[in-house]
């Protein structure tokens, strides 16, 4: 069974393509999703992140994700921190996931995949392409933040052109492609690979 990766930046659509991956029956692993189960869910994680950040870190609700955001948004040697204890959790999660499936291949969506160390160990890594006009217009409106909140989180990503040149394939989805055509072509290429 392969392992494939899917990533983009932020505002880029990698959740609409997992989607249509998803309704053509492959399954589908959202590493971003599980990475929020596992520091509300894993005591280890939680206790690491409260040793990290303090008690505000979590309360009544589970992890304080806005003031979490408030400090590794601001601080790259911060934001590398958080990472460093939730990745290697996820990880080794996503590979527990994917032993599981049954399919001709599995996708992990991860917007770090090159970031986080999770390329490693995927047969081939897709990417999802858009302007990024487009991904700043799309994020402003799916998370009601502003436009240097935006541009925050996407200088903590690496560059979408770096991004994509380290992946195999590349789906544009900037409105004018048709992403459904783009995907099925991958599926026919994967489950004939």
């Amino acid at each position: 069974m392969l392992s494939i990766g899917l990533t983009g930046g932020i505002g880029s659509g990698k959740s609409i393509v997992a989607q249509i991956f998803r309704t053509l029956g492959i399954p589908v692993l959202d590493a971003d999703a599980l990475a929020k189960k596992i520091m509300q869910e894993n005591k280890e994680v939680k206790n690491q992140i409260i040793a990290a950040f303090g008690g505000e870190s979590y309360n009544q609700q589970g992890l304080n994700r806005s003031y979490i955001s408030n400090i590794v948004f601001k601080d790259p040697y911060q934001l590398q921190l958080l990472n460093s204890i939730v990745h290697p959790a996820t990880i080794e999660a996503g590979k527990i996931w994917a032993s599981q499936q049954n399919a001709p291949y599995t996708i992990k969506e991860a917007a770090l995949f090159f970031e986080s160390g999770s390329a490693e160990g995927m047969d081939i890594i897709i990417g999802v392409y858009a302007p990024d006009a487009l991904r700043i217009q799309r994020v402003i409106q799916r998370d009601q933040i502003n436009r240097e909140e935006v541009l925050n989180r996407m200088n903590h990503q690496i560059s979408q052109s770096i991004k994509m040149k380290l992946c195999d394939r590349v789906i544009i989805n900037d409105e004018q492609s048709l992403l459904i055509p783009q995907v099925l072509q991958l599926h026919i290429d994967l489950t004939t690979y």
